[in-house]
């Protein structure tokens, strides 16, 4: 998921660039102990924003997503720290001029 440099759009839900630069900020930064994080944060938001969309349940979230236990596990994360209604009101602008 991390191997991910120059991906496309594979998805309306996807992220754009512009998106994304306003909410990387956010994001939280790796620790400076243990292990290197191995997610990519912006395919973890993509995932999240893939199941908003489509209604799907997290066990039929596309494995390229990666596991849905670990999608699972960051939206906790980013509720807990009350940054999924700040990702979603950030990149609405950017929805409703579409």
């Amino acid at each position: 998921m991390a191997g991910i440099a120059c991906k496309t759009k594979r998805y309306p839900s996807d992220l754009t660039d512009e998106e994304w630069e306003r909410i990387e900020p956010l994001m939280p930064r790796p620790g400076r102990r243990g292990r290197p994080r191995k997610v990519d944060l912006r395919e973890i938001v993509n995932a999240l924003r893939y199941l908003v969309r489509s209604g799907c349940g997290w066990e039929m979230l596309p494995i390229h997503f990666g596991p849905w236990e670990t999608v699972y596990w960051w939206f906790r994360r980013l509720m807990r720290r009350f940054l999924f209604q700040t990702i979603h009101d950030l990149a609405r602008p950017a929805v409703a001029a579409e």
